[in-house]
């Protein structure tokens, strides 16, 4: 019998300076609902966490340089790499967007049509993390 497994995706994994600020935020802002939360030995730090977002999964943990851990980026300093949200709706796209800025995101790209079909618009979270929120428009 055939081994029954769930289908492959890729899953983001944070590197977060100040984790639980960060899961707070990302609840807040993005609405995402915390499936698993993992403390480190000291009890200060999250050494891992699983957060359901918009269907998908986000993983995350602290710093911890002890382990030869890469940073976190900063606000000052943003990651080269984003994560996207598929949104359902074009208004999704606004209505997160002033979600996250209430919650203390940054906007790089406000909401806008662009060219590809699709509402846009780029933030980067007070942790320096940067996220794409995009609903393709109907066409008529």
């Amino acid at each position: 019998m055939a081994e029954t497994r769930a289908p492959a995706c890729v899953v983001q994994y944070l590197t977060v300076e100040g984790a639980a600020r960060a899961i707070n935020f990302y609840k807040a802002a993005f609405g995402a609902e915390e499936a698993m939360r993992q403390m480190a030995d000291d009890g200060r730090r999250v050494l891992h966490c699983r957060l359901n977002i918009n269907g998908g999964v986000v993983m995350l943990s602290d710093t911890f340089p002890e382990h030869n851990g890469p940073p976190g980026p900063d606000p000052a300093r943003p990651s080269p790499v984003a994560i996207s949200l598929a949104l359902a709706e074009p208004a999704d796209v606004d209505r997160l967007h002033e979600r996250a800025l209430a919650n203390g995101a940054s906007s790089v790209m406000d909401p806008m049509d662009a060219f590809w079909g699709a509402r846009f618009a780029l933030l980067t979270d007070p942790f320096g993390h940067r996220w794409m929120l995009n609903a393709e428009r109907r066409r008529a």
